[in-house]
């Protein structure tokens, strides 16, 4: 299946959209470590990577959150194909009801005057429904071809295996980070890991192996000229 005139703004989109679930995990980390928010205690990881909306990293969290709602709401897909484009909004309002409907406080003097606590039941169903966004494009929409799998290229069935195993390693996250959540128990594990497998099946459509591959071939005959 061929990618419609101006893939490379596609290729840019996808990279895009994966460099920012790539980052996510640790930069809110990071951030809040040097941004030290007390009562938390510092360099400590918190219970979720949501919990970070009431640390120094909130600017990290609501920006990388937004920036993919606003990608995922653009994203063009291929050429006559709309479920690309419904499930891309689909994914792109659920991020929105993540960012806007925080969960609750990491500790009570850092809870908000107008917070609710139904608010983090709609910020957890929107977690899942966004990670159930990124499951679909992984296992469905990517591998996806206008040739059977005999007829692909070398390439093309590597990149699926790829797909597959991120759309594997997130349903086993997302099943454990619902269990763990259920018992009272730290999400941010199962949460990272399946941010960072949405992460690399956005790089790999975004053709970033082999974007890396000719930009290190071409320093390589630059410096061995």
């Amino acid at each position: 299946m061929a990618d419609v005139p101006g893939s490379l703004s596609q290729k840019a989109h996808r990279q895009l959209i994966g460099s920012l679930g790539l980052c996510l995990p640790f930069g809110v980390y990071m951030l809040a470590g040097f941004r030290h928010t007390p009562p938390l205690q510092q360099w400590v990881r918190l219970g979720s990577v949501s919990a970070y909306y009431y640390t120094g990293s909130v600017a990290v969290f609501v920006g990388v959150i937004f920036a993919l709602s606003l990608f995922l709401f653009t994203y063009p897909g291929y050429e006559h194909v709309i479920e690309d484009r419904i499930l891309g909004s689909l994914g792109g309002l659920a991020a929105l009801g993540v960012v806007l409907f925080p969960t609750d406080a990491p500790a009570m003097e850092l809870k908000l005057s107008w917070w609710r606590a139904w608010m983090s039941t709609v910020h957890y169903t929107s977690a899942v429904c966004l990670f159930l966004s990124f499951i679909l494009f992984s296992l469905w929409l990517f591998p996806r071809s206008d040739r059977p799998p005999a007829e692909q290229s070398v390439e093309k069935r590597r990149s699926n295996r790829v797909y597959r195993g991120c759309g594997a390693v997130m349903i086993i996250a997302l099943a454990v980070a619902i269990r763990n959540g259920l018992h009272g128990e730290p999400i941010f594990i199962p949460e990272a890991f399946a941010i960072e497998a949405f992460a690399v099946s956005w790089l790999v459509k975004g053709e970033v192996p082999q974007t890396v591959a000719r930009a290190a071939n071409r320093m390589v005959s630059v410096f061995g000229n």
